[in-house]
């Protein structure tokens, strides 16, 4: 399945996607004029990617490619997010929010330490409501 809105695509290959604010967390963190595909992969495609792109052989929760300075892909793989999200003792539904903005927060430009963990924390408590 795929779904378009105001520069985000979504792509849903397997899965049920819980309710994201998904252009919403685009809009705040990369601007209205960005160009966003989300792409709900499987494992397989994930540990592809994984491989390809950063020479890790395993799947991943997250992959974010940014493609150029207006335009970004981010690869979800739902079924490890739920298996990773008990390791942050995190609900399923809180830990997809905390991925996507991860994600655009790549996008941005971001690198993992404080100075992202603190973003990550910011946006999450704008754009989670719930446990």
């Amino acid at each position: 399945m795929i779904s378009e809105l105001k520069n985000l695509t979504i792509i849903r290959k397997n899965g049920i996607i819980p309710e994201i604010p998904f252009l919403a967390i685009k809009e705040k963190i990369l601007g209205k004029s960005y160009n966003l595909t989300i792409i709900f992969c499987t494992p397989t495609e994930s540990k592809e990617r994984n491989k390809t792109y950063r020479d890790k052989d395993y799947p991943t929760n997250i992959l974010s490619f940014p493609l150029s300075e207006t335009e970004g892909e981010i690869y979800i793989c739902l079924s490890i997010a739920r298996r990773d999200a008990k390791k942050f003792d995190m609900s399923y539904t809180k830990f997809l929010h905390l991925l996507v903005i991860h994600g655009v927060l790549h996008l941005k430009g971001h690198l993992h330490g404080s100075t992202m963990e603190e973003l990550e924390a910011k946006h999450l408590g704008v754009f989670f409501r719930g446990t």
